[in-house]
């Protein structure tokens, strides 16, 4: 488990490298990796640009087929709604995340979609894999774009004291 999370954590970081949100995802097919995806939201300028989804679609033409059954999701953050219905259709078999989002979160911070009864199919779902590299990766992920609109702020204030 931990060496699939070490490849989405890889995928993140990769997408950090873009200016991405660094989240990453990976999908095994009986102790392979299929497929590696990581967020595309600005470089798309797609809100469905999730690293589940991408990682989803790529899985689903792989195979050559929506139904990823016998197949393993491994993702840095938690889903989010969308992220956790594409799951739910697609038939994976277990979602394994690493940090938990409180403010996004579908596996049970915000809401637990994955344990809706009247829903079709129930993947299992383990959260908190790998929880503090991927938690740190996000936490510098944003403290660092808070540090640069900081200092774009500081620079713009000193450019109209000058004038």
């Amino acid at each position: 488990m931990a060496y699939y999370m070490d490849q989405a954590i890889a995928c993140a970081k990769q997408a950090a490298a873009l200016d991405e949100v660094p989240i990453g995802a990976i999908i095994v097919d009986h102790g392979q990796i299929i497929v590696q995806a990581f967020n595309h939201r600005e470089l798309d300028q797609s809100a469905t640009a999730h690293a589940e989804i991408l990682a989803i679609q790529q899985a689903c033409a792989a195979k050559g087929s929506w139904r990823l059954t016998g197949m393993d999701l491994f993702v840095t953050l938690e889903p989010c709604v969308m992220c956790a219905g594409a799951i739910i259709n697609s038939r994976l078999d277990s979602v394994y995340f690493g940090a938990y989002d409180p403010k996004a979160g579908a596996a049970g911070s915000v809401v637990d979609v994955f344990s809706l009864e009247k829903l079709n199919h129930h993947p299992q779902v383990i959260g908190g894999v790998a929880q503090a590299k991927t938690g740190a990766l996000l936490t510098e992920f944003f403290r660092e774009i808070r540090r640069q609109k900081k200092l774009r702020a500081k620079a713009s204030n000193s450019a109209q004291n000058e004038l």
